[in-house]
């Protein structure tokens, strides 16, 4: 789980730091830096998946050994802050992020450990130049940082360093500045040789270190890698799918309708599912499956008062809160879920069925959940112990910065809520003219 993101000179982000729990909401104007958020967070993931910063910020086509990665709005081009009016093309960006219960599957024997230590990556980068300028990584103490290096600022980005991995006897890393330490780390394994040690027993002490430290990065870099965004498209849901059974839906919604057949070979995760469905359309739904096509490809569909509606005829707020559902009981959950707009196509009605999907969902599944929303309805039904990781955007004009803070930071929050209801604080912009 991530605790905190402290980001710098990120797209409207100028300097932003936030401690995070397992359900996170944001809130505010339109370009208010709501999505500018969702997008750190996409670049967190090609950390994690080992791309180059090129790769990450403009993306990676499809090869024989990858799929397609969608660099960020805007690419290299717009990710660094500026001042209205300023080149954005010029300056570094600086995410560090503290989580904990990052274990990788490297020598078991040491998980217990592993689950109980905290760490910390620290990540600096020229979108100009396309590569790192420093970096930094602990778990519990320093496993690596780039600072220690000879200045290579001078050198070609495409130039290699060699990295000391400290407690590990001897043991450097080649490092591309190209791409982030943690995946060339985590891909480390044994290839490279322990210089140093005078003896059997120091050479044993500096491989278990090594193994450690390679164990801990494997297990950060898949934890970051593990974000799955869900921004379910219409089309995708009212396709047939093209897989059968699946572990996981894509980004877009691909493949919902196989999840779902997944879903329905488990009667205890079934009727959990449905239970959800239900409570959207209370004494309409039977039942929930799929129906297969002239190739058994599956498409999903509902059985409302005795008859199957299939997914072209259902309302688009029903087909999107079903995938919303369906992606809390993927049997592949991810470490943390994206969702932009949680309200889009529901009914007000039904804001606090949305809270309660993704807070107890998220409990439920141990997956950490960071949602963006416009509607006031949703606030409504937020408790105390939410106020803390509900947070409120707002952008200045002038300088096309924004501030983010939670709701227990805005000044004068916690008495005026007595009065009267979030929803209308948000309504009649309080929110944001108290920051």
């Amino acid at each position: 789980m991530i605790d905190r993101i402290v980001v710098e000179n990120f797209k409207s982000l100028r300097r932003v730091d936030l401690t995070l729990g397992r359900m996170n909401l944001f809130v505010g104007a339109n370009a208010s830096g709501k999505s500018n958020f969702l997008d750190l967070l996409r670049v967190l993931q090609g950390i994690g998946n080992g791309f180059t910063i090129g790769e990450i910020l403009d993306g990676k086509p499809r090869s024989a050994t990858n799929a397609v990665w969608d660099g960020i709005r805007g690419g290299s081009r717009l990710a660094c802050f500026s001042d209205a009016g300023e080149d954005r093309g010029n300056g570094d960006v600086a995410i560090e992020v503290h989580g904990q219960g990052a274990v990788g599957p490297f020598q078991k024997w040491l998980t217990s450990r592993a689950e109980r230590s905290g760490w910390a990556l620290l990540v600096a980068f020229s979108p100009a130049a396309g590569c790192v300028t420093r970096e930094r990584f602990e778990v519990d103490k320093v496993i690596y940082d780039t600072a220690r290096i000879e200045d290579s600022s001078q050198k070609d980005p495409k130039d290699s360093v060699w990295c000391p991995v400290e407690g590990a006897q001897g043991w450097r890393v080649k490092l591309q500045r190209t791409r982030p330490a943690l995946g060339q780390l985590a891909r480390a394994g044994w290839r490279h040789g322990i210089g140093g040690a005078e003896d059997v027993e120091q050479l044993n002490r500096s491989a278990d270190a090594r193994g450690y430290y390679v164990d801990k990065s494997r297990g950060v870099a898949r934890l970051l890698a593990n974000i799955q965004p869900v921004e379910p498209e219409l089309p995708m849901l009212r396709a047939y799918s093209q897989v059968g059974d699946v572990q996981r839906m894509g980004d877009r919604g691909e493949n919902f309708a196989a999840l779902v057949q997944t879903i329905c070979q488990d009667g205890r995760t079934k009727d959990a599912y449905l239970s959800w469905l239900r409570q959207l359309r209370p004494e309409e739904i039977d039942d929930v499956g799929v129906r297969h096509g002239a190739m058994n490809e599956p498409l999903f569909v509902l059985r409302e008062n005795g008859r199957d509606f299939p997914a072209a005829v259902l309302s688009d707020g029903t087909l999107r809160f079903a995938a919303l559902a369906a992606a809390f009981f993927q049997p592949d959950m991810p470490d943390l879920i994206t969702i932009e707009e949680i309200e889009n196509g529901i009914h007000a009605s039904r804001a606090r069925l949305l809270l309660e999907l993704l807070r107890s969902q998220a409990e439920a599944a141990s997956t950490q959940v960071v949602a963006t929303t416009h509607s006031a309805a949703v606030l409504d039904w937020l408790g105390e112990e939410d106020y803390q990781t509900t947070f409120v955007c707002k952008r200045d004009e002038e300088t096309g910065e924004s501030r983010i803070c939670p709701l227990t930071e805005v000044p004068h929050f916690v008495d005026v809520v007595k009065k009267k209801p979030v929803s209308e604080l948000l309504s009649e912009g309080w929110l944001e003219a108290a920051l």
